[in-house]
């Protein structure tokens, strides 16, 4: 991947590491998860507290050498997007049949593999992410951040708690997004720990 430089710490690495903003014609700050916005862009950790620090010390104005506005809301605005690309993800997943939802079905995913990721609500039951947990092959990721509502929009049902992902290019790109999201907000996005 190409290198960039982060407007808070100054720091060249991989656009992988960065997230990438581009300047409105209304002199505002746009997120470009996609990077593919026209115009010239600046780069900011992908980390909530740089991005914040960014925006409080107005160093987008530097970035894009004029006069800028960052929405003091930015980096809950960031989350918001980070937190959209993966319901959004989850959804095509299921569409494609490549996702489960509910303990039995998760359970049922797992025993029959491979799985690549394994979801369960902030505050699920501590017993029943314990059992699935076990049941997950080594190469399983395991997310615990995402709120009910989120998994309840993915799937198009009520009270989700725990989803399954089967290994495939959507979970791959599920995996991309979490750990954006991970990093973002300095969240555990773990292989399988026993």
């Amino acid at each position: 991947m190409p290198e960039r430089m982060c407007i808070v710490t100054r720091e060249v690495m991989d656009e992988a590491a960065l997230l990438r903003f581009v300047a409105a014609p209304d002199g505002t700050v746009v997120p470009d998860l996609k990077r593919n916005l026209p115009g010239r862009g600046v780069w900011v950790s992908l980390d909530r507290a740089k991005l914040a620090e960014a925006t409080s010390k107005n160093l987008f104005s530097r970035g894009f050498a004029c006069k800028m506005q960052a929405d003091p809301e930015l980096p809950d605005r960031l989350a918001r997007l980070l937190r959209a690309d993966i319901v959004s993800c989850l959804s095509l997943a299921r569409k494609a049949g490549e996702a489960v939802s509910g303990f039995m079905k998760v359970e049922e995913a797992l025993k029959r593999g491979p799985v690549r990721v394994l979801l369960h609500v902030a505050d699920a039951g501590d017993d029943g992410v314990r059992k699935l947990n076990r049941l997950a092959g080594e190469n399983a990721r395991i997310c615990s951040f995402m709120t009910m509502a989120e998994l309840d929009l993915a799937f198009a049902r009520a009270n989700v708690v725990h989803a399954a992902v089967a290994a495939g290019g959507l979970a791959e790109k599920l995996v991309f997004h979490l750990g954006r999201l991970a990093a973002y907000e300095g969240l555990p996005f773990t292989s399988k720990t026993n």
